[in-house]
């Protein structure tokens, strides 16, 4: 009986700490679905105003530079927050971005909007780090953001689709009133996670401030030798991250000029772009062991390029689709590997992780930068169908360079001065 009452309550605590990851995780499914539907109208809506595309693409990429200093200055004064307080502020947020961005019309309404829309996509990412910290084992972290990480999938999934139901040749305010909806159901599941939450942090919860005090010129100094070592992944890792917003960026309007007499042919290309991402994920780990972290990323990657040139030349909206789909497989495959890997590089260099961990992130946001201003300009000048033969083949390039240039093994050892 005394054992029967202690797995007894072991069992109650699995299965409400299960309630509070699955609360989480729909949080943040329905909360990507009120991102991606605002994410896929914007460069439609910037240019029927009469932008072009490349304006467009710098309008875009300014809310990732927008992200990239608010993610310097709020990891310099967030160290001792609370995921709730975050969710009700990037809420807040929230709730004025698409009101405000239905009102823009001048380039600095949109350059206030785009803050908002950064500063909000950096909180959340503190927010869904800081509730893992509080409120998960250790020895779950990983499967608990890959479960988070397969929900927010699933609405950037959904988003593309919902989106394209509902946008015509012009934008209306329905699919701003829309996305507050899902952002609305999304608040619902934040109150059902802040009832089923304890009081209390985990017992494993570091209370001691994230991130500690350097002296800046020796910590620049470690970050260059960093840098130096992984520069390859790094540069794959931009890589990636220009694809992904290019194609964000310039796909509803690709969907415009191909879906003229295909109705909803922008949420099916933009949906079969995502689709991977939730359902490859599996096989990642057999690939990774079988063939290496790297390889399996740059192959993956390498195969995917190939698999998109075709899109270019082909007027077929299904074959269009079918062609996005077998190309984003490879990518989605690269994504998971390529983590995997500056996972391996923090876990063997402990000393250096929060070095790793920056580069990364700076690296993802360099790649978001380019991406939009890349795709916007050459989307100018050789049209938008074209981009995607154009960005493949180079690509192919680039992969093929760093399938040449990278160690077999990196090892991050350098010496603190």
């Amino acid at each position: 009986m005394f054992f029967d009452k202690i797995f007894g309550q072991n069992r109650l605590e699995m299965k409400k700490g299960q309630k509070i990851l699955y609360s989480a995780g729909m949080l943040l499914m329905f909360w990507a679905v009120f991102d991606g539907i605002l994410a896929y109208i914007l460069p439609v809506l910037i240019t029927d105003l009469g932008y072009t595309a490349t304006q467009m693409g710098l309008l875009i990429a300014s809310s990732n530079i927008f992200g990239a200093l608010f993610d310097f200055v709020l990891a310099k004064f967030i160290t001792n927050t609370n995921y709730r307080r975050l969710f009700l502020v990037i809420y807040g947020l929230c709730f004025i971005y698409p009101l405000l961005l239905w009102q823009a019309k001048t380039i600095p309404l949109f350059l206030i909007s785009m803050s908002i829309w950064g500063l909000y996509g950096d909180l959340q990412t503190f927010a869904q780090f800081d509730f893992v910290n509080r409120r998960i084992k250790k020895e779950n972290y990983s499967q608990s953001v890959g479960v988070m990480d397969v929900f927010k999938c699933l609405g950037y999934l959904i988003a593309p689709i919902v989106a394209g139901l509902v946008v015509v040749k012009t934008i209306d305010f329905f699919p701003f009133s829309l996305s507050l909806s899902f952002l609305l159901i999304s608040l619902i599941f934040y109150l059902w996670l802040i009832q089923l939450s304890p009081k209390r942090d985990s017992a494993e919860y570091d209370q001691t401030p994230k991130y500690a005090k350097y002296n800046f010129f020796k910590e620049f100094k470690i970050i260059k030798s960093v840098g130096k070592i992984l520069w390859p992944v790094l540069l794959f890792n931009i890589l990636l991250h220009v694809f992904d917003s290019a194609i964000w960026t310039i796909g509803p309007l690709f969907a415009e000029e191909i879906g003229a007499n295909f109705k909803d042919f922008g949420g099916y290309f933009m949906a079969a772009y995502m689709l991977p991402s939730v359902s490859m994920g599996w096989l990642v780990g057999s690939l990774c062991r079988r063939f290496g972290k790297k390889k399996t990323a740059m192959a993956s990657f390498f195969l995917s390029c190939l698999l998109m040139i075709p899109i270019s030349f082909f007027e077929f909206p299904w074959v269009i689709i079918i062609f996005m789909l077998v190309s984003s497989v490879g990518s989605s495959l690269a994504w998971p590997a390529i983590r995997s890997a500056y996972s391996d590089y923090i876990n063997e260099s402990h000393c250096y992780s929060k070095e790793i961990e920056g580069l990364h992130d700076f690296s993802s946001n360099i790649g978001y930068i380019i991406g939009p201003i890349f795709g916007g300009m050459v989307a100018d000048w050789v049209g938008v169908s074209n981009l995607f033969a154009i960005m493949a083949v180079a690509g192919i390039i680039i992969v093929e360079i760093l399938f040449l240039v990278t160690p077999k093994h990196i090892s991050v050892v350098i010496h603190r001065e």
